[in-house]
């Protein structure tokens, strides 16, 4: 590797010539990615509900619908509004009481249910349902929303999952660069505070947003990434190569005492060190990441995907980019160094393995409560109803449910030769459903004071292609409630006994099928991104034992932190049970690999059990330290300013999560440490050397 790290410094110039040139096409191939503000999307395709969407788009036009609630106009007004909106583009129809029949006709004649469904006269509103030729989530979809609102003064709110789209976007488009700005600014501050220059951490991030932008970038060739993997894609990969950055520092400083006034070979030599730890200690958290991709959710794969070619893209940016700015800006390095205002912390071993029977104690008292608050916390699948209050889609949803009574809106598409005695009956059972407020298809709107040939064609067609039907079913229940599943699971039984190939589709089954394949994941990936780290563990330190201790003792860490919301009362997003064991796993697992190889390191060159564990607590806590509090930093931060809770949660418990793996290595991992010791140097390569005897104050010295 040394050769590499001469190169490195070698072409130093050349290599930050090209790296600002790669900018530009990065940030092309940043501009033209397309973000996916749809969670439900990310849902498998081979399942009824994404079926059922399909065939909505392809033989009714129509991918996606929205409930619009009307309040303070008369009925001239509601028609004129309905036209003006039918005239936007992708909007294919409206459908109103004069969608059934003309305004002249009296709305009496109507059924009683569908009377009452379409018009509060208390509270002078009304609701109508905007139907769109594109699908939930379209950028043309976003756009229709946007102008129906821009025709009304709030008189107009639209509820449902393409109007809780469109406020996301405007949300993300608004905090993005906020995250990045956050994150960046709280982790120069850890970093100046707890390093020997007031410059070195610009060069860091500076090096660390170059390879952020080639990662953004380099999504394009994907097409699309989901607002979430856009929203933490950045912050993630600064907090996670960051340690290479200080690791790359730390050594150059070395190397120079090593090699005084030949800065050229120090770096060389450093970059060559950097190169063989980090590649190392990265691999187990690109694994992390990559376990993601094992989801059948596939949102999984596309976080998974882009933070492992962002750690990736770290490394490679820690060794060739930074080397190079730190040898070219050296003299303006020098001239800003100081005193590390923080202390020292490397002198805390003697302390820790003398009571190491305490902090082993705490460990088996603490896992016990940990494990049961892990085991159950409460999580939420609804989107909307964590956004804040003040938003339009949150507002007309809430106008929805006080005005009509309603919650989710789902669809029925059964065959359009279904005999009409049996549509009536079916219909007349789903009535019956408990929550079901009303029901609308062609045979619920004619009954015997209503002719067939008083309901518009236009209405007919909407409803009903000759090949397929459709019919509303408005409900009281919430999306993601345990009654709107149960009613769920009702209406899918009572549809089935009359048309045995009837698809139940809408935000709220869909909800329903991500509850059940997301719980099946959180097994899937837990399990996956374990074993991957436990072989990687046990192949870099070519040991039995250590793979167990090292990744129990960070699982432990998982447990208390992922506990904690149970104890609190805090209900999480469904995708952080997900994600943030694999994330904390593979991230702060590097913390006890680099202990580990200074304990493995000493107890080779002869130091006792005692002694090998201090040295290797004292000598690597301060880059640990370093590391855990530039996470902590770059995710804090924004967990807290973050309106949109998914996000604010996912940064809070990761923020969270850095600082217990920083004091389970500490405190527990030396522990486990002098418990097993004797195991560990049986079962691992390189911990004992008979041929050679070196005291132990010559080791730790």
């Amino acid at each position: 590797m040394i050769k590499f790290g001469k190169s490195v410094v070698k072409f130093r110039i050349p290599i930050l010539i090209l790296s600002f040139l790669l900018l530009v096409p990065s940030i092309i191939g940043y501009v033209n990615t397309r973000i996916n503000y749809d969670i439900l999307s990310y849902l498998p395709e081979d399942i009824e509900t994404m079926k059922g969407q399909d065939i909505l788009l392809e033989e009714f036009g129509t991918g996606a619908f929205s409930v619009a609630v009307v309040e303070g106009m008369d009925q001239k007004d509601v028609a004129a509004l309905k036209s003006e909106i039918e005239q936007i583009d992708h909007v294919k129809t409206v459908l109103w009481y004069d969608s059934l029949a003309d305004i002249s006709v009296p709305m009496e004649l109507l059924p009683v249910d569908i009377e009452e469904a379409f018009e509060n006269k208390e509270k002078n509103s009304t609701l109508m349902i905007v139907m769109l030729d594109t699908s939930m989530s379209a950028d043309e979809t976003l756009d229709a929303v946007e102008q129906i609102r821009g025709l009304t003064k709030q008189q107009c709110l639209l509820s449902g999952m393409s109007a809780v789209v469109a406020d996301i976007k405007k949300i993300c488009n608004s905090e993005a660069i906020m995250y990045v700005v956050i994150a960046s600014v709280l982790s120069a501050i850890v970093l100046s505070l707890t390093m020997d220059s007031f410059l070195i951490p610009l060069f860091f991030l500076l090096s660390i947003g170059m390879a952020i932008v080639y990662n953004l970038g380099t999504n394009f060739i994907a097409g699309e990434i989901s607002f979430i993997t856009q929203a933490l894609a950045a912050v993630l990969q600064l907090a996670v190569t960051m340690d290479y950055s200080i690791f790359l520092w730390h050594s150059y400083q070395e190397n120079q005492e090593r090699y005084i006034g030949d800065k050229k070979r120090a770096m060389a030599h450093a970059i060559s060190n950097t190169v063989s730890s980090v590649v190392g200690s990265s691999i187990t958290t690109v694994a992390g990441f990559l376990a993601m991709c094992f989801m059948t959710f596939t949102l999984g794969l596309d976080l998974g995907i882009v933070m492992a070619k962002g750690v990736v893209f770290g490394v490679i940016g820690c060794v060739t980019i930074l080397p190079a700015m730190i040898l070219v800006f050296d003299r303006a390095i020098e001239k800003t160094k100081h005193r590390a205002i923080i202390p020292d912390l490397g002198r805390i071993g003697n302390f820790v393995t003398k009571k190491y029977v305490i902090f082993a104690t705490a460990f088996l008292v603490i896992l016990g409560p940990a494990l049961y608050g892990y085991t159950h916390n409460q999580v939420y699948y609804d989107l909307a109803g964590t956004l804040p209050d003040h938003l339009e889609s949150v507002m007309g949803n809430t106008k929805l449910e006080e005005d009509f009574q309603m919650g989710a809106t789902h669809i029925i598409i059964a065959d359009s030769n279904l005999d009409a005695k049996q549509a009536r009956a079916m219909l007349q059972e789903l009535e019956e459903v408990k929550g079901i407020k009303l029901v609308l298809g062609m045979d619920s709107v004619l009954g015997p004071a209503f002719p067939e040939e008083m309901v518009p064609n236009a209405y007919k067609e909407v409803l009903d292609n000759g090949k397929y039907q459709m019919m509303f079913l408005a409900s009281e229940y919430k999306t993601a409630s345990e009654e709107v599943n149960a009613q769920c699971d009702e209406i899918k039984s009572i549809i089935k006994q009359y048309d045995a190939s009837a698809m139940l589709i809408g935000e709220a089954p869909c909800t329903q099928d991500l509850i059940t394949i997301t719980d099946k994941d959180f097994k899937t990936v837990s399990a996956v991104s374990i074993v991957l780290i436990f072989i990687i563990i046990a192949v870099v330190l070519k040991s039995v034992s250590l793979p167990i201790i090292l990744v129990s003792v960070i699982e432990f860490a998982i447990f208390i932190n992922m506990g904690i919301p149970s104890y609190t009362g805090t209900v999480l997003p469904f995708i952080a049970s997900i994600v943030i064991g694999t994330i904390q796993l593979g991230a702060t697992v590097d913390y006890a690999i680099l202990m580990t190889n200074k304990y493995k390191k000493a107890r080779y060159q002869g130091a006792g059990k005692q002694e090998a564990v201090s040295y290797a607590l004292n000598s690597s806590l301060q880059s640990v330290f370093v590391s855990a509090l530039s996470f902590f930093a770059a995710t804090f931060g924004v967990g807290l300013y973050s309106s949109i809770d998914m996000i604010s949660s996912l940064c809070v418990l990761l923020a969270r999560g850095a600082i217990i793996s920083l004091l389970v290595v500490a405190f527990i991992l030396p522990a486990m440490f002098m418990i097993f010791d004797k195991i560990i140097c049986k079962t691992s390569a390189g911990f004992l050397n008979k041929d050679q005897k070196v005291t132990a104050k010559s080791v730790i010295s």
